[in-house]
């Protein structure tokens, strides 16, 4: 297990990425293609940027994308906006006014995880409050036929969450990274084809 975390660890650093977390996403692209050129992406939970600075590559400098983070991020690169702020605070027009009038959101990217406890039970909970109050942003600044790319830490109440996340998009996947730790219980829901509420006071 140390050989595949120092694999990831040297890979990042050798090739300019802030975090090994990188090639979570870069997997997800490979088999997924969520991120295209022109792009406008909102990054939740980005600090400290690989995320950003990965699909500030892939978008391109006619994309965009938009980083929050409870911490400091320094902005990877000219296409990247960074805003400290809670996602439980942050209003959603704060983040659509990054990327101008009558725009929304190709694509929103979660990696937000708690600060782990060591209880697998309260961890999840966190987990998945963060991963609600993800698929809440998504409802407003997503727009139709987006797609929406989350982490949660498996557990009871994931099936549920997967639940609310069909009931708004065509199709949810689960997926599990090779460059996850196998002992990690972090998997990744890849939720494609955004259906806006219309009047919906649920999740």
């Amino acid at each position: 297990m140390k050989k595949i975390k120092d694999y990831y660890f040297k890979k990042a650093k050798q090739e300019g990425y802030p975090a090994r977390s990188v090639y979570k996403l870069k997997e997800a692209q490979s088999k997924f293609k969520l991120l295209r050129r022109g792009y406008n992406v909102l990054d939740l939970g980005a600090a400290p940027g690989a995320w950003s600075k990965y699909t500030s590559e892939i978008v391109g400098k006619k994309g965009k994308v938009v980083a929050i983070d409870i911490k400091n991020i320094n902005p990877p690169a000219p296409n990247v906006i960074t805003i400290k702020a809670d996602v439980f605070n942050i209003l959603p027009k704060e983040l659509l006014e990054q990327i101008g009038k009558n725009k929304k959101f190709d694509v929103v990217l979660s990696d937000m995880a708690p600060n782990t406890t060591g209880r697998k039970d309260v961890d999840h909970l966190r987990s998945i409050a963060l991963a609600e109050a993800a698929l809440n942003i998504c409802k407003e600044v997503l727009k139709k036929g987006g797609d929406f790319f989350c982490k949660v830490f498996e557990g009871s109440d994931l099936p549920a969450f997967r639940k609310f996340c069909q009931n708004h998009f065509k199709n949810v996947k689960v997926f599990k990274p090779k460059s996850s730790r196998s002992e990690s219980v972090e998997i990744f829901l890849y939720a494609q084809g955004f259906n806006p509420p219309t009047n919906d006071n649920n999740l």
